[in-house]
């Protein structure tokens, strides 16, 4: 256990992402009450192909199809399909977000998108983003497609380095690709994708060069939940001095590193107190009781899994009562389970009241063949990395559909631009608002807003009344 830094100096260090931040955004766009359910790789004979269309080796055509709107589009019947005829036209009352089931399989000019992920590299390992896009593609593909138009899906793996990285984007805009989605791609090739006007569309900005890439990000990774952490602490807790408690290994490093400079940004004075990664009980005590030490107005807890317990077993054995904030890897079944009332004083970044909708139910039908499980068995609060990547697709699926309501063409460019131009646009399958460029430092980023949940006795989690959305924009490094 190292001793105490305390510091007021901003920090510029950036690094890996931290999945718990990708959670964060899973639990902010929806969460439910289901029993967990753990993702597998299929079997061989069941390993999703790196294409999925209704042709073979279609040619990418950026001209809108010529039936481009659903209500009176009568596709042919595919082998060993029906089609009905009314289910081509959602309810007027339906949200264009939750339309998907009431949309025949789309008879349009196919549209390619490239998927690069970063695969077999060790502690970069992240297939269930491949699965999980893949299942989408599948989905959709039955339902709407992308504006009307069927998705060919290629894929490429990249290895954590520039030079894979840049094989991946020759090898996607080689074969023609309309729109390239970044999964996890540490390094990607921007100018290569510029080269070929190539639209690129990602989850989480990872590395400084993405913030501002000719790019955008639908979420905002590290510094956007570290500073709504930074302003849920000033004007919620009105605290003048945190305790900041987290495991000395990089990912960690790098959400303290965002987190300080938005604390700086506040003028919020904080004391760090690092530990191991995997602690013992009295090794989690101790650290709780030294970063309690210094009396401060509040805790944030940055240990994630079998972290969250020890912290929150440590706080309640020392009957600590100051509260304490952690991201949404703590505000897991399984960690409740293991620690009960003791996460009472927790409240959690990106996590909402349970919910369900008929989005949720569409996620949960996507999401059930690649978990193994029944659609109801699916736990969309932890989902995973490929879940947020999931929800980039379905967004991009929702504005190409309003783009084909409108008659307007639905071309992978169109698309970007009524991204980055649209209004009142948001983050599927949730409310999170999408404004790209709003943080004119990071300009390919597009939401800045999370819940606070906190956990009350009996084990239920609640939306703090006035943190339903709060903004990040204020403290963003």
């Amino acid at each position: 256990m190292q001793q105490p830094q305390t510091s007021s100096s901003s920090s510029s260090r950036r690094g890996l992402v931290a999945v718990a931040t990708a959670l964060s955004l899973i639990a902010a766009a929806c969460s439910t009450g289901s029993d967990d359910a753990t993702p597998t790789e299929p079997a061989d004979s069941e390993q999703p192909a790196s294409t999925s269309a209704g042709t073979d080796d279609p040619t990418p055509d950026e001209t809108a199809p010529d039936s481009a709107d659903p209500d009176t589009t009568e596709p042919e019947p595919g082998d060993g399909e029906t089609v009905d005829s009314e289910a081509s036209s959602p309810p007027d009352d339906v949200r264009p977000a939750a339309a998907f089931p009431f949309l025949d399989p789309p008879t349009g000019e196919p549209i390619t998108i490239g998927l690069v992920n970063t695969e077999g590299f060790p502690g970069l390992d992240f297939p269930e983003i491949r699965l999980d896009v893949t299942a989408g593609v599948d989905y959709l593909n039955q339902h709407g497609g992308f504006g009307g138009r069927p998705i060919n899906l290629i894929t490429c793996e990249a290895a954590g380095s520039p030079e894979s990285s840049q094989a991946c984007a020759q090898e996607i805009t080689g074969q023609d690709a309309d729109l390239v989605l970044l999964g996890l791609d540490l390094f990607p090739a921007y100018d290569t994708y510029a080269a070929t006007d190539t639209p690129v569309v990602g989850a989480i900005p990872i590395l400084p060069a993405d913030y501002t890439a000719d790019a955008f990000f639908l979420t905002g990774g590290n510094a956007t939940i570290m500073s709504a952490v930074t302003w849920v602490a000033k004007n919620h807790y009105n605290a003048a001095n945190v305790g900041i408690v987290t495991a000395d290994i990089p990912a960690s490093n790098a959400s303290e590193a965002t987190l300080i400079a938005s604390l700086d940004l506040a003028g919020i004075e904080h004391t760090v107190i690092r530990g191991g990664a995997n602690e013992t009980d009295a090794g989690y005590q101790g650290l709780v009781r030294e970063v309690a030490g210094n009396d401060p107005d509040l805790l944030i807890s940055l240990y994630a899994d079998a972290g969250c317990i020890g912290v929150m077993r440590g706080r309640a054995s020392l009957g600590i009562t100051t509260p304490v904030i952690a991201t949404s890897t703590c505000a897991t079944r399984a960690v409740f389970d293991a620690v009960g009332d003791d996460a009472v004083g927790w409240s959690f970044v990106g996590v909402a009241s349970p919910a369900t909708s008929p989005e949720v139910e569409i996620l949960q039908e996507i999401l059930a063949p690649v978990f193994e499980v029944e659609p109801e068995d699916v736990s969309v609060s932890e989902v995973g990395l490929g879940g947020v990547v999931l929800f980039v697709l379905m967004s991009l699926a929702v504005f190409a559909n309003d783009l084909q309501a409108t008659g307007s063409d639905v071309t992978a460019r169109s698309v970007y631009d009524y991204l980055g131009n649209g209004e009142g646009l948001t983050l599927w399958p949730g409310a999170i608002e999408i404004d790209c460029g709003a943080a004119p430092a990071s300009p390919s980023v597009c939401s800045f807003t999370f819940p606070f949940g906190e956990y009350v006795a009996g084990g239920e989690i609640q939306t703090i009344d006035g943190l339903e959305e709060v903004s990040s924009l204020e403290y963003l490094p």
